[in-house]
C-alpha cells in the first residue's frame, strides 16, 4: 500500500518514540540521578491568587547520601517560574544546599526527539525490502521541518519508507515536567524537603447565584469557588488557600449554573472556607484537603445566605457632555436600567466577598425559576454595598431633549432640558433620573426638586403612574473652561 509522505513521517515519529521508550535509560535521566515522585509527597499546599498564579509548597521525604546528590523532582507544574523555586530542609534546616537547578519542561514526544537529533546519526529501518539495499542503514538527520531530510553515505533522501531508531533519549527530554536539582547534603539519610515555587496555570474565581423572593424584597444567595488547573500536573489532597486582592507580579484570565441555583434555592450548606485578614488582602482557607487534577475545573461551596434584603431601582442615567454643547434631541425610547443593591452584612454574609460573577433568578407563576440577569462584582469588604446592573426595563422608556442653550458669559453655559418618562406597566413606578453635571453648576429652575447626590451629580426621583407618563423640566447653569 502506498503511503503519503505525511503518513510515513507520522508513522516514523511514532515508531521513534516507541523505540526510544524501550531503551534502558528512561525519561532522559542521568543513570546516577535519584528520582522523587508524588509517591514521596507528604503534603502539598496551594495558595491561589487572582490573576492565574499560585504558590506551591510541595513537601516530600527523600533519601540522600552525604555529598553531591543529583535529584530529579518530578511532577512539578509545567508553568512554574523556576526563578522562584526555593528548596528547604524542614527536618534539619541548613543541612541540604542547592548547588544548581534546571527546569526541564521540553517533554518527551516524537517531534521533540526528532528535533534533538537534527545533525546527528540515526538508524533507518526500511520496512520494504529492495534489491541491492540493506534493510538497516545509518544516516544523518539533516532536517525534520515538514518532513525528514536524511543524508546517507551515497545520497540524500526526503522520503521515508520505514522508521527511525535512536541510540538513546536526549538527556534534556523528560516524560513530564521535572526540576533537576544538584544538592549537597551534609550527611546521609532521610530528609524532609519543601520545594516552593510560583506557577501559572492555576486560577480561581467566585460565582454567585441569588434567587429573588416573590415580592422582590429578599433573596437567597449562594457562592461557589471555581478552581481551574491547567498547570500540567495534579495536586492530590492539597491544602487549599485562596487570596482575594490585586497582587502585583513583576513581568520579565463558565460555572455550572443549574448546580448553583439548586444550592441557592435549597438548604443552607455548611461554610467550608474560613476567612482572615492577610496583609492588604483577604485569605480564604478550605477546612479540608481537596484534589485538583490536571486539566480539571471543580467547584467548592463558599457561602450560603438566606433572606438577604435587596433593593431594586429603575434608573435613567445621563451624560455630562451636552451641558456645554447645543445638542437638541438627545434620544427617544431611551432605556431605563434595572439595578439591584444589597449590603454585605449580617447573618451569613458579612465576610469579604471575592470578586466574581453574580446571577439572579426568580420563580414565575408556575414555580419555574427564570434568569433575571447577571453582573460582575469587585472584591467587596464587609458592610459595603453590592450593586448589580441586571438589564433594561421592557415597559419603561424615556424621551430626552435640550429645549434651550445659552452662553451668558465666559466659560458659562445655560441649558434647559425636558425628560418624559413613560410607564406601560399596570403598576406605578419610581424612576431615578441621574445626571452627571460638569464644573461649577447649579439648577436654576426645575419642575421637581433634585438632590445633589455628589459634587457632580443631580438626581430626581420621578413618580410615573401606571399606563401614563411624567415630564421633568429643569435648567442648569454650568461654569467650566474647556
Amino acid at each position: 500500500m502506498h503511503l503519503s509522505s505525511q503518513c510515513r513521517f507520522a508513522i516514523a515519529a511514532i515508531a521513534a518514540l516507541a523505540g526510544a521508550l524501550s531503551l534502558p535509560v528512561s525519561s532522559g535521566a542521568d543513570p546516577t540521578e535519584a528520582t522523587s515522585t508524588l509517591a514521596d509527597q507528604q503534603s502539598v499546599n496551594l495558595t491561589i491568587y487572582n490573576g492565574s498564579i499560585a504558590l506551591v509548597h510541595d513537601r516530600r521525604h527523600v533519601s540522600l547520601k552525604a555529598g553531591e546528590n543529583p535529584l530529579a523532582w518530578r511532577d512539578v507544574s509545567a508553568n512554574m517560574d523556576a526563578t522562584t523555586a526555593i528548596l528547604e530542609d524542614t527536618s534539619n534546616p541548613g543541612a541540604v544546599h542547592v548547588v544548581e537547578q534546571n527546569f526541564n519542561f521540553d517533554l518527551l514526544r516524537p517531534q521533540a526527539i526528532l528535533d534533538k537529533y537534527v545533525g546527528r546519526e540515526v538508524t533507518v529501518v526500511h520496512d520494504r525490502a529492495m534489491a541491492g539495499r540493506p534493510q538497516r542503514e545509518t544516516a544523518t538527520l539533516l532536517s525534520d521541518n515538514e518532513g525528514v531530510v536524511l543524508k546517507y553515505h551515497d545520497r540524500i533522501e526526503t522520503q521515508l519508507d520505514g522508521h527511525l531508531e535512536f541510540p538513546d533519549i536526549p538527556a534534556d527530554l523528560r516524560d513530564r515536567p521535572t526540576l533537576v536539582l544538584d544538592l549537597q547534603s551534609d550527611a546521609a539519610g532521610g530528609a524532609d524537603l519543601d520545594l516552593s515555587y510560583i506557577t501559572g496555570g492555576l486560577s480561581w474565581k467566585a460565582d454567585y447565584v441569588g434567587v429573588v423572593s416573590p415580592d422582590d424584597s429578599t433573596m437567597n444567595l449562594s457562592g461557589l469557588v471555581t478552581l481551574s488547573n491547567s498547570s500540567g500536573t495534579s495536586f492530590p489532597n492539597a491544602h487549599l488557600q485562596l487570596v482575594a486582592g490585586n497582587v502585583n507580579v513583576a513581568q520579565p484570565a463558565v460555572a455550572p449554573i443549574d448546580a448553583l441555583r439548586a444550592i441557592a434555592a435549597g438548604a443552607v450548606a455548611k461554610r467550608q472556607f474560613t476567612q482572615e485578614n492577610y496583609f492588604e488582602y483577604h485569605l480564604y482557607t478550605l477546612g479540608r484537603t481537596t484534589t485538583i487534577g490536571n486539566e480539571q475545573t471543580k467547584q467548592v461551596s463558599l457561602l450560603n445566605a438566606r433572606n438577604v434584603p435587596i433593593h431594586k431601582t429603575l434608573e435613567l442615567r445621563g451624560s455630562s457632555e451636552y451641558y456645554y454643547n447645543s445638542s437638541g434631541d438627545l434620544g427617544t425610547k431611551l432605556k431605563i436600567g434595572v439595578y439591584e443593591t444589597f449590603t454585605n452584612k449580617d447573618g451569613d454574609l458579612g465576610i469579604p466577598l471575592p470578586g466574581g460573577t453574580m446571577r439572579l433568578y426568580k420563580n414565575d407563576a408556575s414555580g419555574t425559576s427564570q434568569f433575571l440577569g447577571s453582573d460582575n462584582i469587585d472584591h467587596t469588604p464587609r458592610n459595603e454595598d453590592v450593586r448589580l446592573h441586571l438589564g433594561d426595563s421592557f415597559d419603561l422608556t424615556a424621551n430626552k431633549k435640550q429645549t434651550n442653550f445659552k452662553l451668558p458669559g465666559n466659560c458659562t453655559y445655560q441649558s434647559s432640558y425636558e425628560i418624559v418618562v413613560k410607564n406601560a406597566k399596570t403598576d406605578p413606578v419610581d424612576v431615578l433620573v441621574v445626571e452627571p453635571i460638569p464644573g461649577d453648576w447649579s439648577i436654576t429652575s426645575e419642575s421637581q426638586p433634585h438632590e445633589k447626590t455628589s459634587s457632580s451629580t443631580a438626581s430626581w426621583t420621578v413618580h410615573v403612574p401606571a399606563g401614563s407618563s411624567t415630564k421633568l423640566d429643569y435648567t442648569a447653569l454650568v461654569k467650566v473652561c474647556l
